[in-house]
């Protein structure tokens, strides 16, 4: 039988601690750790603020009139503006009122 743990574990023991706490192989081998971040920052989490940024900008610029498409899909026609919630017609005679963040594509009245 092969037993590679216990024998990776006196490999460790025996190994000897380096200098100071910032030595240059400390930092080198940190090096790929903060290269990711960096990665992950211009893929990841940079373009979703944008995203969001955007998406808070067109939700104070919905008005009256405006054609809309919520997150679920729905359809419709803008036709009363609160501070958090917006009315929307989807049908003659019937209206539904959303949160504002409901909303997903703005169209404007053209």
């Amino acid at each position: 039988m092969l037993y590679i743990f216990p024998v990776a574990l006196a490999f460790a023991e025996d190994a000897a601690p380096s200098g100071g706490a910032f030595s240059t192989s400390s930092l080198i081998n940190m090096a790929p750790l903060v290269l990711m971040f960096v990665i992950f920052y211009f893929l990841l989490i940079r373009p979703q603020q944008k995203k969001a940024k955007e998406h808070k900008e067109m939700l104070s610029q919905i008005q009256k009139g405006d054609a809309v498409i919520t997150s679920s899909g729905i359809h419709g026609k803008v036709t009363a503006v609160a501070d958090d919630a917006i009315t929307v017609e989807i049908a003659d005679n019937v209206r539904v009122k959303f949160s504002k963040d409901a909303v997903a594509v703005r169209k404007t009245q053209g």
